[in-house]
This record gives structure tokens, C-alpha cells and sequence, in this order.
């Protein structure tokens, strides 16, 4: 999963509302617009996707203690695959904030520099504990890694979960990151139009998948995002 194979993210200033604001969404010509509305059309589709693969689980092992309670270890095999199905969306989700193999200790301080010169103080201190890093867009806060984005709804509470990523896997992680985080800047809806949604739910969910080590930058976002707009 990721972006379209047209290599890294390219910066063009497109005037505003252009539909064509990244070039990569031309790749996937297919893919509506996203905007708010979208979004949110996209949050009920995936629960109601979510709550359709988990309640018959639920409903039939219900039936099958009613019938026969001998079935007890059968009912169980159902329970666990109900609670099974969402972890691994949830799992799939915060995959995407996975760290990836560095290249090198010189590469890696040269490109966190240049990336620390495109964000403020505070951004530019999560990313160096964390690696990811934080950016207020119009959809949302979002978090960058290597090869993924997450996006704290406004009021902190719901996620979306992107693949995507710059082409070159030789480049430093921070590269990496600076080219979501410019694609990010050109054109905010373009960028999650181009992005493969990979889960969309509670930011508990996320958390709890989450290594330790990632998760204040999580708690930051979703703070970020419950408050309002000045």
C-alpha cells in the first residue's frame, strides 16, 4: 500500500482549489475528492463495514448456547474471531507509524535538521523524541511517519489511518517525512485523496497498538485536536 508509483512527492503551487494541485492525484483519477463531508461518509462506512464482519459472530454464538450449551467451546472460536476482526483493523491502522531501517547516523542528523527548519519549536521537539511529526491541516492534526499518516478528527476522538509514502526507500527518514509533510502543505485534500485509507475509528483503538514510544505523540495530536480553532 502507499502512493501511486510516480516517485517522491512533488511540490508545485498550484492555485488554490486546482483539482489538480498534486500531480499524483492524476494516478488516481478515480478516487472523489476528499473533504469533510467524504470523510465522514467514509467513518459510518467503515463501522457500519466493521460492526457487519463482527455482531454475526455474536449473534450466532448467542444461538448456539440457547440451542445446545455443550457448545460452549464453539461459542468461544466465535467470541474470539468478533474480537479478533477489529484488533487487526486497528492493528493494520497503526502499522502505518511503524519506524522503518534507518540509513545512516550522518544522513539521518543531516535530514532531521533540514526537516526541523520547516516546523516550529514544538513539532520539531515531538519528532525528535517520537520521529513523527505534527501538523494542524484543515481536515484535522496530523501525524506524519515514514510511510503513513494519521489524522485526528477535530474534537480528538475519531482517527483515520493513511498509507502512503515517498518512492526512494534510500532516503533518510526525515527525507521521508519532509515529503509527506510538503505534499501535505501544497494540498491537504489531495494528499488524502492519493493516501490508501487503512483504518478509520476510535483513537483508543489506535493507542492501545501503538508502541509506547509513539504514543505522546498521539495523546499530542488528539489534545491538538480538541481544542478549537483560533
Amino acid at each position: 500500500m502507499g502512493a501511486p508509483p510516480n516517485g517522491p512527492f512533488r511540490v508545485e503551487r498550484w492555485p488554490v482549489g486546482h483539482p489538480l494541485a498534486l500531480p499524483e492525484t492524476a494516478a488516481v483519477y478515480w478516487r472523489p475528492r476528499v473533504d469533510d463531508r467524504r470523510l465522514d461518509r467514509r467513518a459510518r462506512l467503515w463501522t457500519l463495514t466493521t460492526v457487519a464482519h463482527t455482531v454475526p459472530y455474536l449473534l450466532a454464538s448467542a444461538v448456539l448456547l440457547w440451542l445446545e450449551p455443550l457448545s460452549a467451546p464453539v461459542v468461544f472460536v466465535l467470541i474470539a474471531h468478533a474480537w479478533v476482526i477489529p484488533e487487526l483493523y486497528a492493528k493494520r491502522g497503526a502499522n502505518v507509524l511503524r519506524r522503518r531501517p534507518r540509513v545512516g547516523d550522518a544522513p539521518e542528523r543531516i535530514a532531521a535538521g533540514l526537516l526541523g527548519d520547516l516546523v516550529g519549536h514544538e513539532a520539531r521537539d515531538l519528532h525528535a523524541r517520537t520521529g513523527l511529526l505534527l501538523e494542524r491541516g484543515a481536515l484535522g492534526v496530523w501525524l506524519l511517519g515514514e510511510a503513513g499518516a494519521v489524522l485526528v478528527r477535530p474534537g480528538g476522538r475519531r482517527v483515520h489511518c493513511w498509507c502512503v509514502h515517498a518512492e526512494d526507500r534510500s532516503l533518510p527518514s526525515s527525507d521521508r517525512v519532509a515529503h509527506l509533510l510538503l505534499a501535505l502543505r501544497t494540498d491537504e485534500h489531495g494528499f488524502a485523496t492519493v493516501a490508501n485509507l487503512a483504518f478509520s475509528g476510535s483513537r483508543r483503538r489506535i493507542r492501545r497498538r501503538l508502541r509506547p514510544a509513539l504514543r505522546p505523540a498521539l495523546d499530542a495530536a488528539c489534545a491538538a485536536a480538541a481544542r478549537p480553532v483560533v
